[in-house]
């Protein structure tokens, strides 16, 4: 079983920025499609972006795109989200997630994440 802990989050003005990151430990997360997902209070979890095994493809919500950076480094098994021009509908918990089978779609549903982290708060002041 694998173990997520995401950092990094926090609060920010609009327009600032936060870099994510996810610790993986337990096992390997090198051969895995990794995501980042957000919950806002009174509202459902929801996709944000995901990261093939070899970081090579990302995929990001259109809500992100442009903003946001997925990125990982198999090396560290950490998994990060750069946020630049942070806006207030972009508060939310934020959290990691690993895939149950090696090599997957990253346009696969939230059904299809295995392990989650426990989250970390980033809230976005105007």
């Amino acid at each position: 079983q694998v173990q997520l802990v995401e950092s990094g989050g926090g609060l920010v003005q609009a327009g600032g920025s936060l870099r994510l990151s996810c610790a993986a430990s337990g096992r390997t997360v090198s051969d895995y499609v990794m995501g980042w997902f957000r919950q806002a209070p009174g509202k459902e979890r929801e996709f944000v972006a995901a990261i093939n095994w070899n970081g090579r493809i990302t995929r990001y919500a259109d809500s992100v795109k442009g903003r946001f950076t997925i990125s990982r480094d198999n090396a560290e098994s950490t998994v990060y989200l750069r946020m630049n021009s942070l806006k207030p509908e972009d508060t939310a918990e934020y959290y990691c997630a690993v895939q149950k089978r090696p090599y997957g779609n990253l346009w696969s549903t939230q059904s299809d994440f295995g392990s989650w982290g426990q989250g970390t708060q980033v809230t976005v002041s105007s």
